[in-house]
Order: C-alpha cells, then sequence, then structure tokens
C-alpha cells in the first residue's frame, strides 16, 4: 500500500475544535481516506470529548457521546485506520481555561492560552484529562499531547519570580512541564509513546534538551505547513533533535486550514507543493528517522476564531496529497488516480460549481460553497457598486433621504428580487446540505459568516427601495 512513499505511517488530521461532523460522515469519508492511502486519523477531541466528573463543564453542547466516540474507534477499525487521540496539555488550552472554574490556572490571568505549569493543579488537570480520554483508547499506540505555540510562557507573575533565580529559563520551564505531562503518560501507559509538536522545541540548544528527559519520553512532531519549505533547514534540526537522544521523528503537512484564517476554499496548489517539499526532507535525511507524516486539517486557528476551510470543501486537496505521499510524486497517472478517486472529469478545471462535480462524500456541499464563494459577494458588489441605475439614481445618499426617480425602481427593483431569490434558492439547498453532515451551530456559524452579510445588504436594498417608494408629504427638499 505504501508504494515508493518514505513515511509509513500517513495520519490524516482531524480537527474537532470547529465544524466537528457527525459520525455519519465519518462512516462515509473513513473508506475513501483509506483508499487514498491513509493508514491512520489524529483525532483532536478539543472539546468534542466525553469528559466527566469535574471535567464535564469542558463539554461542547454537542460533545460526541462515549457510544459515539467507539463508534468512531470501530469505524476506524474496520478501513484499517490507526486511532491517535490528541489533547492539549500546555498551549491551546482556550477550552479550558476559558471557564471561570479553571480561570485561576492560566500562565497570565487575562489570557486563556497557556496553563501555568507551576501550580500542581494544573498537572492534575490535565492528566485527569488525559486518563479520561485514555479510558475510551485503551489500545492507543501513540497518544498526542499538543504543546505547540505556548504563548506568553514566562509571562505570569509567578513564572517571572522564577526566572529570576539562577539557572532557570524559560526552556527549562518548558521542558519540566512537558516532561512531567509525558512522564505521567509512561508511568500509567508504558505501551503508550507520548507524541509532541516540535515548535517549542526548536530553539532550546541542543545539551538542553538531551539534559533533560524529554528526548527519552516523546517523539516530536515538526510541523510546517509552507509551500516553500526551508530543506536545509529541516536537515539540520532533524539532526539536531536526533543527536538531543530522540529515537523517532514525525513531520505534519496541511491538507487544509493553514493558508487563511477565514480561508473557505482550498487551495490545492499550495497544500500539493507542502506536501512534495516533505518528500525531499524525507528523502535528506537518514531512513529509519521519520515514522510517519501527519496531514493537518486545521478547522479553526484557535479556539475563538472563525471556522476555515470546512472538511468537506479540503477533500480533494487531502485525496492529491495522500496520493502524492503515497507514490513520491504528482505525476500525471497519479492525478488521473485521484479524479478517478473523487468522481471528477478534471482537477485543472476545478469546476466543483454544479453539483454534478464530484461523487465523493460531502461534494454536494464543496460544489455550493464554491458558488457562494466565488460569486455571491461580487453579484451584490456588482449591483451596489458598479449598476449605473444604483450608483447614479439610488446612492447612499438617495437612500438615506429615501429619494428616488420613481421610473428608476423598474430598473433596480427587479434585479435585486431576481439576485435575492437566486441566492435564497441556493442558500436553503446548502443549509440542507450543511445540516445532514454538521451540528446547528457549525450550520449556524458558516451561515452567518459567509451568506448573511451579503442577502442582507440586499435585504436592506430592498427595503430602502419599498420605503422610497411609498407616497409621503413633500419635504420641499431638492436631493
Amino acid at each position: 500500500m505504501s508504494g515508493s512513499s518514505p513515511f509509513k505511517m500517513r495520519l490524516v488530521h482531524l480537527d474537532l475544535k470547529g465544524a466537528p461532523p457527525k459520525v455519519c460522515y465519518l462512516s462515509e469519508i473513513f473508506p475513501l481516506f483509506r483508499a487514498l492511502g491513509a493508514n491512520g486519523i489524529l483525532i483532536e477531541y478539543e472539546d468534542m470529548f466525553p469528559y466527566e466528573g469535574h471535567l464535564r463543564l469542558l463539554r461542547a453542547k454537542h460533545a460526541y457521546s462515549p457510544s459515539e466516540i467507539k463508534e468512531i474507534l470501530h469505524l476506524a477499525t474496520l478501513n484499517e485506520l490507526e486511532v491517535i487521540p490528541l489533547v492539549q496539555t500546555f498551549g491551546h488550552m482556550e477550552f479550558v481555561l476559558k471557564h471561570e472554574a479553571l480561570a485561576h490556572l492560566r500562565e497570565v490571568a487575562r489570557f486563556p492560552n497557556t496553563l501555568n505549569p507551576h501550580k500542581e493543579e494544573s498537572l492534575a488537570l490535565v492528566t485527569a484529562m488525559i486518563d479520561q480520554v485514555m479510558e475510551l483508547h485503551p489500545g492507543a499506540r501513540w497518544f498526542h499531547v499538543g504543546c505547540d505555540e505556548v504563548y506568553y510562557l514566562g509571562e505570569g507573575e509567578t513564572s517571572r519570580q522564577w526566572l529570576q533565580q539562577e539557572p532557570n529559563s524559560k526552556a527549562k520551564l518548558c521542558l519540566s512541564h512537558m516532561e512531567a505531562v509525558a512522564s505521567h503518560m509512561r508511568a500509567r501507559y508504558p505501551t503508550t509513546t507520548p507524541l509532541m509538536w516540535d515548535d517549542m522545541l526548536r530553539d532550546i540548544p541542543e545539551d538542553q534538551l538531551s539534559g533533560s528527559r524529554v528526548p527519552q519520553l516523546v517523539e516530536p512532531v515538526l510541523w510546517d505547513y509552507g509551500a516553500d519549505l526551508d530543506l536545509h533547514g529541516k536537515a539540520l534540526l532533524v539532526e539536531k533533535y536526533r543527536k538531543s537522544g530522540f529515537s523517532w521523528l514525525w513531520a505534519a503537512s496541511a491538507f487544509k486550514g493553514a493558508t487563511g484564517v477565514n480561508q473557505s476554499l482550498t487551495p490545492i496548489e499550495h497544500h500539493l507543493r507542502n506536501h512534495l517539499q516533505w518528500l525531499q526532507v524525507a528523502g535528506s535525511v537518514p531512513a529509519d528517522t521519520l515514522r510517519g507524516i501527519i496531514l493537518t486539517g486545521w478547522q479553526r486557528y484557535d479556539h475563538f476564531s472563525v471556522l476555515c476551510e470546512l472538511l468537506p470543501v479540503g477533500i480533494p486537496s487531502l485525496a492529491v496529497c495522500l496520493q502524492a505521499l503515497l507514490h513520491g510524486d504528482f505525476a500525471e497517472n497519479v492525478k488521473a488516480r485521484v479524479e478517478n478517486f473523487l468522481g471528477i472529469s478534471s482537477l485543472e478545471e476545478m469546476s466543483f460549481r454544479s453539483e454534478g462535480a464530484g461523487s465523493f462524500p460531502g461534494s454536494d456541499i464543496l460544489a455550493l460553497v464554491t458558488q457562494v464563494s466565488l460569486h455571491l459577494c461580487s453579484s451584490v458588489d456588482s449591483l451596489l457598486e458598479r449598476d449605473r441605475y444604483v450608483t447614479g439614481w439610488f446612492s447612499p445618499y438617495h437612500r438615506r433621504r429615501k429619494l428616488i426617480h420613481p421610473v428608476m425602481i423598474e430598473h433596480i427593483q427587479p434585479q435585486a428580487l431576481s439576485l435575492l431569490a437566486r441566492w435564497n434558492a441556493l442558500t436553503g439547498e446548502l443549509e440542507a446540505a450543511l445540516q445532514r453532515i454538521f451540528y446547528p451551530d457549525t450550520v449556524e456559524e458558516w451561515l452567518e459568516e459567509n451568506v448573511h452579510p451579503s442577502l442582507q445588504r440586499l435585504q436592506a436594498l430592498l427595503q430602502d427601495l419599498g420605503e422610497a417608494a411609498s407616497p409621503r408629504q413633500d419635504s420641499g427638499q431638492d436631493p
């Protein structure tokens, strides 16, 4: 199955902190993941895990139930996909530290990003989270403990005082918490290896890394989502980690969610280049270095940001990237395989605008989202900002004063009504398609962010037209 791929493990990342799919959709796409070349999934549960007891407050409204988690694991097994759970244990703790009951565990009191590593209760909190997740994943060979982007570490009051004492440093503070978390995992689950994002380790000197126990406890995941990687820099980083004592490393690329915080369509070419570059990195390091690659598919940049590309929208990019990894390139025959998997006539045309474009699960959402993203805002802009009748006879000046030449209503109103009817119909289709795959809060958020603002502009124009057309007392004012 692995063909000429240097990556024996190829994991698809499911980022559940935004737009978590219903289990019924996972049952449809897991077979596709497997067919495309994936052999594992990294599930970043965030607030979708059914935490119990004192952690119950972490649950999202539509969090999966324990039986749904078991169903997800069963579906993964059926499709020969190894499941690795991910729980953040240091940075990106917003979904935990936003709660008033846990706010006292913040590194900086104002910000819910980062856990205070000095408090015993902090370690007790994250180990309790790990234990509850492991209880439902008893056979996990790896467990990802996050630890990326630990912003503001060292800026809390306790940390400031601690850092004033020799020979304390921010690196030592970081490594000590990582070591504590990983030690808990190793002691309690000896057959499970912790994974960890590598960005907080990159600038720590080799002697400090090797002087800690972290290299013996974890396998770091080197992540870079750019289209132009520093290949030499990556090789040096790999060498540094190996010399520090890490026995295995992982790579992490991105198939979506890495090119814009509010991106709605996935730029496939960018992500393909990212994966081709990672293949070059893999080819330049010793063969027994990289255990696998995680294809990340971010759904939010953090817990508080807007949604980026929905999972069905990113499926063609995932297909391209997995097949490139599997075959070691993206030649014409590989491209043809991808087109066949997706049920599309041509990847180049990217004609995902009609509902017949694609037969993969969620292809109808891709078609409708493509129409909205490419044409909704521009069509409304065209009417409101470039139509000669609107700009010439019903400008913002006219609209505020409800003034219009009656004949102009005949030019403007039919256009606006037709456009509104067209987009209302498409929005109805999209809403129904989204509801099949996603929970109500996701549907509401995506439409409110991407559709409603344009529709409201049209509705406001029609309302102003109606008011301007209504008979009223002569004010004696000229326009």
